[in-house]
């Protein structure tokens, strides 16, 4: 079975459509998506987290966890909409039980979705949320983001609280979108197996959202999983270069991605210098890393369909999926490997953290 850990169709869905399924016939190819039910089908897709995730930039307090509820909202909907081809899960179990239809699970991506409050945690928990992600691109009071500047340099006392709740709860800590000292820090506070539900090796591509090797490494004794996103800008260093001389020309002009002028700019740079293009190859290359640092145990699939525009050559869209297993083929991955790659280790996570949430009870 095909686990894949992070997908933001429900993002993508709010602004194209204000998440009316009544406007968009997802069981079509649907242009403008990376993703619709045709093309899942497709990529032989059997499981799937949907990140529930709201822009910090938008909404923040109260109102980024009514727009959090919202997104929830519209994962339940879907899986009602679509009974034949998709089904809730909420347990490794149900996922193992799903047959035929792709497993529906939530992951929200920022702390910033609970406002400071262990009671919505919970709540987002009884909903059937399964993993928070800590911070997303900016700090929440309580962590440090990898892309923001360092204030804690770790958890704070109620991110630790934040952590063991979780364990507690069952709910899986996610620590892509956190600075390496978050990770760290997590990884000594959990007593659950963690997660990294779209990131990639920063050893091959020096982007701080990506997963530094001695961090790897303690993920293997922790028992968790890597899984390897699809992102360019996070598999190639060619585009993360482009793109963050595309954001110091920005700064320096003090532009605001949003604005017309940044479009203007955008479009200024790539007729003078196009993009370069990410490959599956290189997002092989990821997974093939992390499997030589962390091992064939804790790596994953989390590619962040809609978390970008353009997505790497042979990986356009979800129905790209076999061409990725075709090529860890040709490169000599055992049908064991591939399996435990494909879903088998995320189950594993996921059941231990059923387990631990047990034992605490």
């Amino acid at each position: 079975m095909l686990i894949d850990g992070h997908n933001d169709l429900a993002w993508a869905m709010r602004q194209q459509y204000a998440c009316d399924l009544d406007l968009v016939d997802l069981t079509c190819r649907v242009p403008g998506l990376h993703t619709d039910l045709q093309r899942l089908a497709a990529g032989e897709v059997g499981g799937q987290f949907w990140s529930v995730y709201v822009s910090p930039e938008l909404y923040s307090g109260p109102a980024a966890v009514m727009a959090t509820l919202e997104q929830i909202d519209f994962i339940h909907r879907l899986v009602a909409r679509y009974p034949e081809r998709l089904v809730l899960a909420t347990t490794a179990d149900e996922v193992v039980a799903s047959g035929s239809r792709i497993a529906s699970l939530l992951g929200m991506e920022g702390g910033h979705c609970i406002d400071e409050s262990l009671p919505v945690l919970r709540v987002m928990r009884t909903l059937g949320v399964r993993y928070m992600t800590l911070t997303h691109n900016k700090n929440v009071p309580w962590a440090d983001a990898a892309t923001d500047e360092p204030v804690l340099r770790g958890l704070s006392e109620f991110g630790v609280d934040v952590v063991r709740e979780m364990n507690r709860l069952g709910m899986m800590v996610d620590l892509s979108h956190v600075s390496p000292d978050v990770m760290r820090h997590a990884l000594r506070v959990s007593a659950a197996p963690v997660i990294f539900s779209h990131s990639s090796a920063r050893a091959l591509c020096d982007h701080p959202r990506n997963v530094p090797d001695d961090v790897l490494e303690t993920l293997a004794d922790n028992d968790g999983v890597c899984m390897v996103t699809f992102l360019p800008a996070f598999v190639s260093p060619e585009v993360r270069q482009w793109n963050k001389d595309l954001a110091d020309t920005a700064q320096q002009r003090g532009v605001v991605k949003g604005d017309p002028d940044y479009r203007r700019l955008v479009h200024d740079l790539s007729t003078a210098s196009p993009c370069p293009t990410a490959t599956l190859d290189q997002v092989v290359d990821h997974i093939e890393h992390v499997r030589e640092v962390a091992g064939i145990d804790h790596v994953g699939i989390g590619g962040d369909y809609m978390g970008a525009e353009d997505m790497p050559s042979g990986l356009e869209d979800v129905s790209g999926y076999p061409r990725l297993f075709a090529a860890l083929v040709d490169r000599g991955w055992s049908c064991s490997d591939r399996t435990k790659l494909a879903g088998e280790n995320a189950i594993r996570v996921l059941r231990a953290s059923e387990d631990v949430a047990t034992a605490t009870l």
